[in-house]
């Protein structure tokens, strides 16, 4: 029996389009891990440090770490209440917390997205190796790291030179115009995580 070519000119249509899925899904995946490490309090920790949020705040370094995790906490486990106190007054005002629950929602409908491109991913790697074609399942993961460079790369940029105009479209994209906009001298929640706070991670 002659063994089937791997050469990719000889692929059909659905091998290709499964090439395709299984890149994108793994890319995906790898993007949610990302994002995932900058939710710790870990990070955030540091990078509130680095941003001065305690001086913006006027809180304790104690009182900063209760309210920020409890915001965390809400954001990724919730119930998304983000209605922590510090000294019996709340952190946020109804418009912040509004804002916080907009961004869950955001966070929820990106969730969903990263559970149905591992489940793809998982499916279509199962598949091949049932085939006999790991090299494939492979050789799509590697494709979709290398396109996933070059996103990174592009992203990178962009968030270095033009971080401001890239802030901006992003949260028109995602949330209704003006309910993201808020005073950093009077609102706790940009208080909390100043414009560094945002910058650095995203160039990183």
């Amino acid at each position: 029996m002659t063994p089937r070519s791997t050469n990719p000119r000889t692929r059909t249509i659905p091998d290709r389009l499964a090439a395709i899925a299984t890149a994108v899904a793994a890319a995906i995946v790898v993007v949610a891990i990302a994002v995932g490490l900058f939710l710790t309090p870990a990070w955030v920790g540091f990078e509130q440090g680095r941003s001065q949020a305690a001086a913006w705040t006027g809180y304790s370094e104690a009182d900063l770490r209760t309210a920020t995790n409890a915001i965390l906490h809400d954001l990724v486990l919730g119930p998304p209440d983000f209605a922590v106190e510090i000294g019996g007054t709340p952190v946020l005002t109804a418009r912040e917390r509004s804002h916080m629950r907009d961004v869950r929602g955001v966070f929820g409908s990106f969730a969903v997205l990263v559970l149905a491109a591992a489940t793809v991913l998982i499916a279509l790697f199962a598949l091949q190796r049932r085939r006999g074609r790991s090299d494939r399942a492979w050789s799509a993961i590697r494709s979709g790291m290398r396109w996933l460079i070059v996103g990174i790369v592009v992203a990178g940029v962009i968030a270095t030179f033009f971080f401001d105009v890239a802030f901006e479209i992003f949260h028109r994209l995602f949330f209704t115009g003006g309910s993201y906009t808020f005073d950093p001298r009077t609102d706790r929640l940009v208080q909390l995580f100043p414009f560094q706070f945002w910058s650095e991670p995203t160039i990183v």
